[in-house]
C-alpha cells in the first residue's frame, strides 16, 4: 500500500527548514531533541551539513535528547545517506541539521528511524504535537543522557559503498567531484579514490558560506566543473547538494545532464541486471516508464518526496513484490541493494560501475536515450485547492491520477499540478516527446488555471 500525504503543521517533505536565527532557533531545535528523545528512548545519532549555523543548532538537538535521558553519538559532518546507514546499523533514532539545497542562510532538521528511512508522516505528526504542546518526557538529574564522539563512524558508509563493486573497478577512470563545499567534502572524493579511479576535485573544502556556488547544484553553477571535465578528459563530473544525497552529472563533453535522464539511464542498467518494479513521483519523467517497460519491469507512482518512495519500495518488498530502483527526477535516487534512502554517493559510485559495463561515453548514453520536453512553472497563489477542483472538473472525462495534487495522463503528453509543501504555491510541469505538444498543453493548462 502507498503511502499518503498527510498535513503537518512544521515539518515539509524532506524535514523542517527556514533561516537559521529568524525561524531555526536554537530553541525551536531543542524542542525538536526533547520531543524525538521522548518517542525515541535510548541511543541516537546526529550530524550535519557544513552550515554556519550547524554547530549552533546540533547542540540544541543534542542537548534535548540528553534532557530525555537518550545518550547521543555526534558523527560530525557527513552527508545524510551516510548519517542514516550509521543509524540503520544499531541506533534508536537519529536527527540530521540540514537545510539540503537551500542557501546558506538557511537550515533545518531531518528526522531519522531505525531503519534509515527518514520519519513518516503519521509520526511526525506526533513528533509536532509534542512540540507544540510541550509534551516532553525529560529525565531526571541522575537519568540524563551522555554524550560520545562518533566521527570515526562514516567509515563504515564508506567501506559498504566501495564493496558495492568489484575491487578497482574504477582503474583508469578520471572523475571529477565537486561536494559544493557541502556534507560529501570527505566521502564521494574517497569513495572514488577506493573504487581506482583519478579523481579531481573542486569545492572540496567544508565552508558553510558555500563560496564556490550555491548548494543547489545548477547549470550556471556547475560551469566550473564543466570546465575541469573538458580539461582533465574525464569521464564525468558529479556534483552534490549540502547534505550529498542526490547527485548531478556533467558528461565527458561538459555538457550538464538533466536529472531524469540520470535517472532513466541508471534505470536501465539497474532493469538490466535484475527485474522488478521502479517507484519514482509522479513528477517524474515518462522516460522512466519507457526505461522499465523495454527491460520488463514496471513503475509505482508515489506523492513526490523521498520518503513517499522509499516507503513504498519498503511495502512492495515486504509483500514480495520485488523493486529494483526508487529514484526522483532531481537526482536522488535509492538503491534498495544498499538502503532505501537518496545516496549521492553511491550514485557517482554507480555511475563508475555503469560507464565500465556499457564501454560507451556517457554523452553518448544519453544522447542515445529517447527525448522528451519538459515545461516547467510556478504560481503563487492562496487558494491551491481551488485550482486542483477546477482542474479535476474541467479534465473529468481524461485519465487522472490524484496521488500528489491531480496529473492529468495523455497518450503524448501528461501534465502534473500540485501544491508546493513548503510556498504559498503550486507548481506546474507538462511533459510530452514533441516539443509544440508540451506547449500547446501547458498553455491549455495555464489558462485553466487562470481566473
Amino acid at each position: 500500500m502507498k503511502p499518503k500525504k498527510m498535513d503537518k503543521r512544521l515539518f515539509g517533505t524532506n524535514g523542517v527548514r527556514g533561516i537559521a536565527g529568524r525561524d531555526m532557533t536554537p530553541s525551536l531545535v531543542l524542542s525538536i531533541g526533547m520531543a524525538l528523545g521522548s518517542m525515541r528512548k535510548g541511543t541516537v545519532a546526529v550530524g550535519r551539513d557544513t552550515r554556519t549555523s550547524g554547530p549552533a543548532l546540533i547542540s540544541a538537538v543534542k542537548a534535548g535528547l540528553m534532557a530525555a535521558g537518550c545518550d547521543v553519538v555526534d558523527c560530525g559532518i557527513l552527508p545524510t545517506p551516510a548519517l542514516q546507514y550509521i543509524i540503520r546499523q544499531r541506533f534508536d533514532a537519529g536527527a540530521m541539521i540540514t537545510a539540503s539545497h537551500n542557501p546558506p542562510e538557511y537550515n533545518g532538521v531531518k528526522i531519522i528511524e531505525p531503519d534509515g528511512t527518514e520519519m513518516g508522516d503519521e509520526e511526525t505528526i506526533v513528533l509536532e504535537d509534542r512540540i507544540f504542546s510541550k509534551k516532553f518526557d525529560l529525565a531526571g538529574w541522575a537519568e540524563v543522557g551522555r554524550e560520545s564522539n562518533g566521527a570515526n563512524l562514516a567509515d563504515g558508509y564508506l567501506k559498504s559503498v566501495v564493496d558495492s563493486f568489484p575491487h578497482n573497478i574504477g582503474k583508469g577512470m578520471t572523475v571529477v567531484v565537486d561536494p559544493g563545499c557541502g556534507a560529501a567534502v570527505s566521502t564521494t572524493p574517497e569513495i572514488l579514490t577506493r573504487m581506482g579511479c583519478r579523481v579531481f576535485t573542486l569545492n572540496a573544502q567544508a565552508d558553510g558560506t558555500f563560496p564556490g556556488r550555491m548548494p543547489e547544484p545548477s547549470v550556471e553553477g556547475l560551469s566550473s566543473l564543466a570546465e575541469m571535465v573538458k580539461s582533465t578528459g574525464a569521464a564525468f563530473g558529479v556534483a552534490h547538494d549540502g547534505d550529498a544525497d542526490r547527485s548531478v552529472f556533467i558528461d565527458d563533453q561538459g555538457r550538464y545532464v538533466e536529472e531524469n535522464c540520470v535517472l532513466g539511464l541508471i534505470a536501465d542498467y539497474v532493469c538490466g541486471k535484475q527485474k522488478g518494479a521502479v517507484v519514482t513521483p509522479v513528477s517524474s519523467s515518462r522516460l522512466v516508464e519507457v526505461i522499465a517497460e523495454r527491460n520488463g519491469c514496471n513503475v509505482v507512482y508515489t506523492p513526490v518526496g523521498s520518503i513517499y518512495v522509499a516507503r513504498t519500495m519498503i511495502g512492495l518488498s515486504q509483500n514480495g513484490t520485488p523493486v529494483a530502483l526508487g529514484g526522483e527526477g532531481n537526482g536522488g535516487i535509492i538503491y534498495p541493494n544498499h538502503q532505501y534512502c537518496r545516496d549521492g554517493g553511491m550514485t557517482a559510485a554507480v555511475m563508475v560501475s555503469l560507464l565500465v559495463e556499457k564501454t560507451r561515453p556517457l554523452s553518448g548514453l544519453i544522447d542515445a536515450l529517447p527525448e522528451f520536453h519538459l515545461v516547467k512553472d510556478k504560481i503563487r497563489i492562496t487558494d491551491s485547492l481551488d485550482i486542483i477542483s477546477r482542474l479535476k472538473k474541467a479534465y473529468s472525462s481524461e485519465s487522472l491520477d490524484m496521488t500528489d495534487g491531480i496529473r492529468i495522463n495523455r497518450k503524448e503528453s501528461w501534465a502534473l499540478v500540485r501544491p508546493s509543501g513548503t510556498e504559498p504555491l503550486v507548481r506546474v510541469m507538462v511533459e510530452s516527446e514533441d516539443k509544440n505538444v508540451a506547449e500547446e498543453f501547458y498553455q491549455e493548462i495555464m489558462a485553466c488555471i487562470s481566473p
